[in-house]
């Protein structure tokens, strides 16, 4: 089973992006980020034709998340991430697919920090790991994957960076990502890849892709059951260098 995640940066503006990508990549599974669309607004016709099923969680203009199963459809399980009943921002949604369950999350960027959006983005972070402790509990499969906007340490970005004040990197994220892991959770790309930094984002300014300025925002927080049978994982940088590109690059896993 092939999982991978794309922060796709606008689904219907990247669509031949993300169509031409399923079909070189053709992924069992994949979980989208900023969608940024309302629900009836969503490709779906498209994406059937391409040969997925899928469930999705959007909203104007901001945010929106989504779940692909290949051949199939997801079986929703939740839209939403439980714990603040006036939150409506579309960050998490999660779905059964082939005997696991499958979370697409959009964790908040926080910026400018400190502030308001800082707060959001922490007491979010505690909400995803309150929920994760009730899904570790239930003994099941399951794939926490996403664009967390957490670089976890100083290896997952370039080195003599300008982003020190930035809320992606400060140490209350990084200790929350660190809290999360410690419930029993394998980060799979780094655990595969402990010597490659990994980048899955390059923002579009200054050229930084070009030149490989890049960061790790993009995760797969597996279950035990799932991190033994963990055999590949990947970036397919290539995408990111395409005209009309996201910023962020697919990333994926291999199960089984």
């Amino acid at each position: 089973m092939k999982i991978a995640t794309f922060n796709v940066n606008d689904v219907n503006k990247r669509l031949g992006n993300l169509l031409e990508w399923l079909a070189e990549a053709a992924p069992d599974i994949v979980c989208l980020q900023e969608i940024k669309c309302v629900d009836d607004h969503f490709p779906i016709e498209a994406i059937r034709k391409a040969g997925y099923g899928a469930v999705w969680h959007g909203m104007p203009t901001w945010h929106g998340v989504a779940i692909l199963a290949r051949g199939g459809d997801p079986v929703l399980v939740r839209k939403g991430l439980p714990g603040d009943v006036l939150d409506r921002q579309a960050r998490y949604i999660e779905a059964a697919v082939g005997g696991v369950l499958v979370a697409s999350i959009y964790l908040p960027n926080g910026n400018p920090h400190p502030g308001p959006k800082f707060d959001y983005k922490m007491a979010w972070f505690e909400r995803l790991i309150a929920h994760a402790v009730g899904l570790r509990a239930a003994g099941i499969p399951v794939a926490l994957v996403g664009d967390y906007n957490v670089v976890p340490t100083e290896f997952d970005i370039y080195k003599k960076h300008s982003y020190r004040k930035n809320a992606l990197l400060q140490p209350e994220p990084r200790d929350a990502y660190q809290r999360l892991l410690a419930q029993g959770w394998t980060d799979a790309l780094r655990s595969l890849r402990p010597d490659d930094p990994c980048f899955t984002f390059w923002s579009y300014e200054f050229d930084r892709f070009r030149i490989d300025h890049g960061m790790r925002l993009d995760h797969f927080l597996l279950s035990p059951d799932l991190a033994e049978q963990l055999t590949g994982g990947g970036v397919d940088r290539e995408t990111r260098g395409k005209p009309l590109a996201s910023d962020h690059a697919p990333v994926w896993v291999e199960i089984g």
